[in-house]
């Protein structure tokens, strides 16, 4: 069998959201690739698929350092990029996982940057955070002729602000650390009411809150939060 390539977005946390086709080609796989979140840390895309591995599929987790210089990161890549093609080109049906969808904020793109579009590589769709935040809120992402921006909240403010005041829905994502700079702009521009903030969608500690003017701005919020903002639709408190 000729070696492969699959990059895979294993959705938002809960195992059971990961799609049928990953599910499938995980069971496949020689090695699977998994990031991690610190060096020698515990990987929380691996945790989401291991009910799907085959028992001899070899895990090898990788940690990428996003905080560091930008040489280290460049040769982290560089190194990762290699080893997944090698194992390719030595026959192995090989994986790399990604939380959510592999091509949204994902390391995953700055690898296939050095990879390119080969024959070998299949990228395999994930259901997005967000994604599982609005069904799990009851808030929809758009509607209609609605206009949908996603935004990292490590944006300039002046960016975020204005994919506010433009767009009719705002996906504002690593809210972490930033939760004071979001409120003042949804307070600014009156968007309390149409506001939701999510963590850990999906996942056992998932949290949820509809009153974010009645935050703390210096909350303690788990890395993973989100917060979505419709324009059209109200937080369940203001219905």
């Amino acid at each position: 069998m000729n070696g492969k390539l699959y990059a895979l977005g294993v959705g938002p946390g809960a195992s059971d959201l990961i799609t049928v086709r990953a599910a499938r080609l995980l069971g496949q796989l020689d090695v699977l690739y998994a990031p991690a979140g610190r060096k020698g840390g515990d990987s929380l895309a691996l945790s989401i698929v291991r009910e799907y591995l085959l028992p001899h599929t070899e895990i090898r987790t990788c940690h990428f350092p996003m905080s560091a210089e930008e040489g280290e990161k460049q040769a982290v890549w560089d190194d990762v990029a290699q080893q997944l093609r090698q194992e390719v080109e030595q026959g192995k049906q090989v994986g790399f996982i990604t939380l959510g969808d592999a091509m949204l904020f994902s390391t995953w793109v700055f690898l296939l940057a050095r990879l390119g579009r080969p024959e070998w590589l299949e990228i395999v769709p994930g259901v997005t955070s967000f994604a599982a935040i609005a069904a799990r809120a009851v808030v929809p992402l758009a509607m209609e002729s609605q206009s949908l921006a996603v935004m990292s909240c490590t944006a300039p403010e002046a960016e975020l602000e204005q994919a506010l005041l433009t767009h009719d829905c705002v996906v504002l994502m690593k809210v972490y650390g930033r939760l004071g700079l979001v409120q003042s702009l949804l307070a600014r521009l009156q968007l309390f009411e149409h506001a939701v903030l999510m963590a850990e969608a999906s996942l056992p500690g998932e949290q949820c809150w509809r009153r974010l003017d009645q935050m703390p701005s210096d909350s303690a919020l788990p890395y993973f939060s989100t917060i979505l903002v419709n324009k059209s639709w109200l937080s369940e408190e203001s219905l």
